[in-house]
């Protein structure tokens, strides 16, 4: 069929924040849509409420509205549409998630898109019933005679306690109409199941849940298909859990192509996929539909059952899509508009058609990312909810080869499956070696008691040694299901238990532990070499094909992972003729040549042909052309998100306008960096010293790089590699040699960062801000021997290496102290302590939450009370010695945050512009982050953080580099800030790109944090100076209210109109809190509080109602109010953290109710002003492009991506 011309505007829903269970996946789905169907002429109109993402850049879409992802705020998109006189003909609410197909699914059932004559296409409502619907996805499946297993739908908890008495304990609860699991979980006791029931109801849209009889202990696979209006029906790949059944697919291991089912089994899931399909209704779109299948069925015959259905791109569609090279959203959203598979190209073979079913000679692993540590109390066991913050992707020959390079993908301090610095028995058997531990193994020794070091000694992640694992704890991380079981697998094939013994305990497929028996076995021959040198050649190629990295090979021979070890080792295999050769993500078994250069590493002998020997195949394709290589930020996880995708994805983009071939490397299967056309080459590697280095050196033609002198510093060596002139390079005479013109390690966050001063020492070219500027940032006493120079101020402070130092800084500063390790993200490992008891209990984990070994803890006076500021700067700065005249730097946006000092930058809401700071305290600021700039000598982009106290500026820290700020900035300003920093990169000032400040408008940007809450029920969740948030949205409007009012709809925060709040704070905050309370008192709002909080209120002629403590045992108290929905929004300042306390309890609870909860005065008095707005009337949504327009009479901003 051809496209529809009947349709002109088409609205494209995005899934707003990215929260665990659905993250950017969507936004590459989403970005692959407005693409395609701006490619094929139509107007798009997206609505997302996300400014990380690149989804939400003006240039992406015709019309741009960062507004609520909720019925009402599309409602108003709709009316504004209309009134431009270009309505909306359609909407696609496939490609967002379960937030845009539930939300379209709710303007369907109020009649909103009838009203507006608005399309469902893509999937309409009856498909989405029959899909989404538990009870009718069961109807739809046994009309085809496909089993579901023993299940009910219910309502109610009285059908569900009905039914469980059926079915008994263990059982699996599953939502209708959620994500990623959410609400779900199994329980294994009626006190558990009445919580998931309650929860999985409430987290329900239409209030339902299907119980599952327990089938734990079966596989789980799913099926990626997409189908078209002519019944073409494709598989687009075939997807394996690691786990069995009862974890989550999102925080499994997964596999693809399919391993562990036999031909005619997988046709078997196959048929029924498609079957399906077709009974559902799906005709113009992908899909995602998972079985279970017995794995010891009695009868011996193959027995399998239908989980359940997306009719929508899942969130493993994108891992599909780049494993096979298949554009599952693209062809969704062209098939949403009329066209067919047949009609359709493939975009990899460039000859065949879509309608070719993707067939793959390798092996694809995923794995997921947990940040736990930011939630030391949740339970890290992993369920049917998933937890999952992030994932890496890997590519190799075998799946033991994709295995041990997505290890290393994870960012973890891991470089395999094990001999890295987090390996327990190799770290036992070094200390017996070394006669710091002694192993009891006599005859009469209780086996698998453990020994445990009485040195103190500890692996890399700060787990002490210990050798054999004791029984019970080795016998629990094998049966329950956590983050770390892969490697006490391993652990318990070195204490000799066999895969038989493992598969009772885990019930992973006997075929996945045979794969890791047999590298333990490997293990065993390498570790009998006692050098590096003494192993054959042979044996070490055989350990690259397995995936053993020089990192584990320099650790197991070196004793190290420093630079110079994993260089010495990369250098030895090297003169051995042990490199990597690079093969294309071909999608059809190489039947067909690929032409996209999307590529991953492997290890392959060479053959012979005709009586000669010939090297290995290389189907890299290496042009004359200057290239840039960008080197991207690896998996999400909490501190290092889609932002610094979004600064990558345009650096990229950037590179290409300016004629370089741009290069990327990244691990991470869900963002837009690692779409096959975002850049010309694209690496699906590891982001890893030695992965990094094999493909520059590839790049440059295999003629090696020159490695930096002894003696030669950083900045020295990167001044060398620029040819010693420091001018900017062009295309003509450009000063770098070789083909590599130059790296960009500052767009990726911490993990490029963190390669940086190897890559500089490996002889890489690194261009933009030098890594030595970056280090002085850092370096505690270079930075303070700056600041001293520029006469700016900053809290007093102090660097401690061990616990004494850090207790003698504290006390020559004085309590309370904020102290933070150097080099990290998310201000991971950072606290305020308030006295000499807090700080020695924090010291010995603060120094292991830094990635950069030896790094010290920093240690600074707290400025309690002030206020917050980030300041995003972008700069052209050369290296040093650089002759030109001019330079400059230009303040991107400032912002003020709205929580108040020692909120981690990425936990506070903030705003663009300041809506409360001096105009000359705002002067100040400015110009000391123009200064900063010069003396840093940025090159790019720079942020800054500062407080303000007392109309005194205090300078907090200064990152020269990317901030996960950046994406918000350039959605505030309409100026892409990264592509403009891209350019003075690559030798275009900002004079020439005539860029400048863009002045301040009248509107009023806010971002506002959203948290993994409800995926961790009972975690007292408190703000503090290390960050929690997952995502972030943002609310954009002409008043400051109103903007943060949609900033906090965006989050998932419904402020109350009337009714009770609940009012505690702590006892600083007694006096701030007055004008609150005061103020909803005014607006009829009935205020409760306890004593304490009452008496200081009632000091200022307020009466509030008081309720008992819950420790007294009296009621009602907060907990009742807040079950029974008399308590609408919680304000609650802390004292005390912990769910076990009255306040921990309060806070938990409001989780779980779904009661909004306010944690600090100045967050308070911001939402008061929010309800104020809400209260008064309506509020309008517009377009970034007409924010655009009233900015353009007043400054020229520079061009939009």
């Amino acid at each position: 069929m051809p496209r529809r011309d009947d349709l002109h505007s088409i609205l494209i829903i995005g899934s707003g924040p990215i929260v665990i269970g659905q993250a950017c996946e969507f936004d590459y789905s989403g970005v692959q849509a407005c693409k395609a169907l701006r490619q094929e002429g139509y107007r798009v109109v997206l609505i997302n409420s996300n400014p990380a993402t690149i989804m939400t850049d003006p240039a992406m879409a015709d019309r741009t509205y960062v507004e609520p992802i909720t019925p009402e705020a599309i409602r108003k998109v709709l009316v504004k549409e209309r009134d431009l006189g270009m309505p909306v003909d359609a909407v696609l609410p496939t490609l967002g998630g379960q937030t845009a197909l539930n939300v379209a699914c709710q303007l369907w059932d109020d009649g909103v898109f009838q009203e507006f004559g608005v399309e469902m296409i893509g999937a309409d409502r009856a498909v989405i019933h029959r899909a989404e619907d538990r009870e009718e996805f069961k109807k739809v499946c046994e009309r085809l005679g496909i089993s579901t297993g023993v299940a009910k739908t219910v309502t109610t908890m009285e059908g569900a306690l009905e039914f469980l008495k059926e079915i008994g304990l263990p059982a699996i609860i599953r939502p209708a109409f959620t994500l990623g699991g959410s609400g779900g979980g199994i329980a294994y006791n009626l006190e558990e199941f009445r919580e998931i029931i309650t929860r999985g109801l409430d987290a329900s849209m239409i209030r339902q849940v299907q119980i599952d009889k327990s089938l734990l202990g079966w596989k789980e696979f799913e099926l990626e298909v997409v189908r078209d209006r002519k019944d073409n029906c494709v598989i687009v790949c075939g997807i394996e859990n690691f786990d069995p059944m009862g974890v989550h697919t999102g925080d499994s291991i997964t596999v693809a192509p399919i391993l562990t089912l036999t031909d005619k089994e997988y046709q078997a899931l196959r048929d029924a996929a498609i079957a399906i399909m077709r009974e559902v209704g799906v005709e113009c779109g992908g899909s995602n539909v998972q079985f279970a299948v017995d794995p010891n069925p009695a009868d011996g015959k193959f027995h399998f059952i239908a989980v359940e259905m997306n009719p929508r791109v899942s969130r493993s569609s994108a891992l599909a899509s780049k494993a096979t090279g298949f554009p599952i959203a693209k062809i969704a959203a062209k098939l949403a508009i009329g066209y067919t598979l047949d009609e359709l190209g493939n975009d990899i073979t460039g000859t065949t058609s879509a309608c070719f079913e993707p067939t793959i000679d390798y092996v694809v692993v995923k794995m997921p990312r947990w940040t736990f540590e930011k939630f030391p109390e949740a339970d890290e066991t992993l369920t049917t909810q998933m937890k999952s913050v992030g994932e890496a992707m890997a590519i190799g020959r075998t799946f033991k080869e994709a295995l041990q390079k997505v290890v290393r993908s994870m960012e973890v301090k891991r470089f395999g499956l094990g001999l890295d610095r987090n390996d327990k028995w190799l770290a036992a058997m070094r200390a017996v070696e070394h006669q710091q531990l002694i192993l009891d193994l006599s005859p009469g020794a209780v086996p698998g008691t453990g020994s445990v070091s009485g040195t103190g000694l500890r692996t890399a992640d700060g787990q002490p040694i210990e050798w054999p694992i004791p029984l019970d704890r080795l016998t629990r991380k094998l049966a329950v299901p956590s983050q770390g079981r892969l490697y006490f697998i391993r652990y318990a094939m070195k204490m000799g238990w066999s895969v038989d013994t493992i598969f009772q305990h885990t019930k992973i497929d006997p075929f996945f532990l045979d794969q890791i028996r047999e590298l333990v076995e490997f293990e065993d021959r390498l570790c009998s070499y006692s050098t590096l040198e003494s192993v054959p050649r042979d044996v070490l190629f055989e350990a690259k094909q397995l995936g053993y990295s020089d990192p584990q090979l320099a650790n197991l021979f070196l004793g190290s992972i420093s630079t110079e070890a994993i260089l010495h080792v990369r250098e030895h295999r090297k003169r051995l003729g042990i490199e990597p050769v690079y093969k294309c993500v071909d999608t059809c078994a190489a039947e067909f040549e690929a032409i996209t250069p999307y590529y991953y590493s492997t290890y392959e002998s060479g053959f012979e042909v005709a009586g000669r020997s010939a090297p290995p195949e290389d189907e890299i394709r290496i042009t004359d052309k200057p290239k840039v290589v960008i080197i991207g930020g690896g998996p999400n996880r909490i501190g290092q998100g889609i932002e610094f995708d979004y600064c990558c994805v345009h650096a990229a983009l950037t590179a290409r306008d300016m004629g370089f071939e741009s290069v990327m490397i990244n691990s991470n299967p869900e963002t837009v960096s690692t779409d096959y056309d975002t850049s010309d080459l694209l690496f699906f590697e590891p982001l890893t010293l030695e992965d990094v280095l094999n493909i520059v050196e590839r790049l440059e033609g295999g003629t090696g790089l020159q490695p930096l002198s002894k003696g030669v510093g950083l900045d020295d060596g990167q001044r060398a590699i620029d040819g010693g002139s420091g001018r900017r390079h062009s295309l003509q005479g450009r000063a770098t040699r070789g083909l590599v013109h130059g790296l960009v390690v500052q767009f990726g966050g911490q993990t490029p960062l963190n390669l940086a001063r190897g890559l500089v020492k490996a002889g890489c070219p690194i261009i933009g801000t030098s890594i030595d500027s970056i280090d002085l940032a850092e370096d505690r006493d270079r930075f303070d021997a700056m600041l001293t120079r520029l006469n700016l101020k900053r809290p007093e402070s102090g660097i401690a290496r061990s616990l004494a130092e850090a207790v003698g800084v504290a006390n020559r500063i004085g309590y309370p102290v904020l102290v933070r390790p150097s080099y990290v993200l998310g201000g991971r490992g950072m606290e305020i302590c308030s006295d000499e008891k807090t700080l020695r209990d924090y010291i010995t984990n603060a120094l292991e939450a830094s990635d950069f070994e030896g790094a010290p803890v920093l240690i600074d006076k707290f400025l309690d009370g002030a206020v917050e500021v980030d300041v995003d700067v972008v700069a052209d700065f050369a290296t040093a010695g650089d002759p030109r005249a001019g330079s400059q730097a230009v303040i991107c946006g400032v912002m003020q945050h709205i929580e108040h000092a020692g909120i981690h930058s990425g936990d506070s809401s903030c705003c663009v512009p300041p809506w409360s700071l001096p105009t000359k305290v705002e002067r100040e600021i400015r110009e000391i982050a123009r200064n900063l700039a010069a003396e840093l000598r940025v090159c790019g982009l720079m942020n800054v953080q500062m407080a303000v106290k007392d109309d005194e500026v205090y300078l907090l820290e200064v990152n020269p580099r990317a901030s996960r700020t950046a994406p918000f900035v350039a959605k505030a300003k309409n100026v892409a800030w990264p592509a403009v920093a891209a350019r003075c990169m690559l030798g275009e000032s900002l004079e020439h790109q005539g860029v400048r400040e863009v002045r301040d408008t009248g509107s009023y940007a806010v971002k506002a944090p959203v948290f993994p809450h409800k995926k961790f029920p009972g975690v007292d969740f408190v703000l503090g100076p290390e960050m929690r948030s997952t995502g972030e949205v943002m609310g954009i409007d002409v008043s400051m209210p109103v903007a943060y009012l949609k900033a906090l709809l965006g989050a998932g925060i419904k402020l109350p109109r009337e009714g009770g709040v609940f009012v505690s704070v702590r006892e600083s905050d007694k006096v701030a809190i007055v004008d609150v309370v005061r103020s909803l008192m005014a607006m009829g709002f009935k205020v409760y509080t306890t004593d304490g909080t009452a008496a200081a209120l009632k000091r200022h002629g307020l009466r509030p109602n008081v309720l008992p403590k819950i420790g007294t045992g009296a009621r009602p108290n907060v907990l009742d109010l807040m079950s029974d929905g008399s308590i609408g929004l919680i304000i609650n300042t802390p004292t005390r953290t912990g769910w076990q306390t009255d306040e921990g309890r309060i806070r938990a609870t409001a989780v779980r109710s779904g009661v909004p909860m306010l944690t600090t005065v100045t967050a308070a008095a911001a939402a008061v002003r929010a309800i104020e707005a809400l209260r008064a009337g309506d509020w309008d949504v517009a377009a970034l492009q007409d924010y655009a327009a009233a900015t353009a009479a007043m400054s020229i901003p520079a061009p939009v991506r």
